[in-house]
């Protein structure tokens, strides 16, 4: 999913060009320290005080000029207007956060508001019409026959959670004024993994894999998540 973000950003903006990026739901900040590291001017936005803490320990560990190019802010992803002036951001990530939020659109509709014109807004959020995929290929039937209509599922951390339908995300960004731009699958063939699953010796062909799969309609409709992005008009 990095490459999909670096290549939908290098679309739109100049080589070299040092973006305005919110990071809106963290976690440790992975993502968020990636792009710091690339030379963009990052904020993380949490509201876990365990991954604020987690993502202030990592980037203690950074180089002085990625320090000063990273803040950290804890707070709810549906405050952005408490913290920042709308059209603050070039870019805005909101990635695994969707599906913890019962009612997404008010929220989106603020992400939208903190885009500059031509902001890009990604989103990575569960595929709500690939839900029957994982319980299928695990064999459960009973789980497969029931997730057919519904949006709503357990993760693996024992939560019940939403997804998302790509039909319907993209009525809402259309109405939020942050369109469509493109669209991506996450996950097509590995998403039954173990999260202790060693990582292969042909790693870099599996990645190839997902990567084809994900821009490669059938397979990319039935990934387990979907990669958004949406441009502020």
């Amino acid at each position: 999913m990095a490459r999909q973000l670096d290549e939908q950003m290098a679309g739109r903006y100049p080589v070299g060009q040092r973006l305005r990026v919110l990071d809106v739901g963290m976690g440790q900040g992975t993502q968020a320290l990636r792009l710091a590291r690339l030379g963009h001017q990052v904020t993380g936005l949490e509201q876990d005080a365990t991954m604020v803490a987690a993502a202030r320990e990592a980037l203690c560990g950074e180089p002085e000029g990625i320090r000063e190019r990273m803040r950290i802010i804890e707070g709810d992803g549906r405050d952005t207007g408490v913290h920042f002036l709308p059209g603050s951001f070039d870019v805005v990530l909101c990635h695994g956060v969707l599906m913890y939020v019962e009612e997404p659109d008010p929220l989106l509709a603020g992400l939208a508001r903190m885009l500059a014109p031509g902001g890009l807004l990604s989103l990575l959020v569960r595929n709500a019409d690939a839900l029957a995929m994982r319980p299928g290929l695990a064999g459960d039937w009973a789980a497969t026959l029931g997730a057919f209509d519904t949006a709503a599922y357990r993760n693996r951390l024992g939560l019940d959670v939403r997804a998302d339908r790509l039909s319907t995300l993209t009525g809402t960004l259309a109405g939020i004024g942050a369109p469509l731009q493109a669209w991506f699958g996450v996950r097509v063939f590995t998403d039954t993994a173990a999260d202790d699953t060693e990582i292969p010796g042909d790693v870099d062909a599996l990645l190839a894999a997902e990567e084809r799969a994900g821009r490669t309609d059938p397979y990319r409709q039935v990934a387990a998540l979907l990669h958004l992005c949406g441009v502020r008009g």
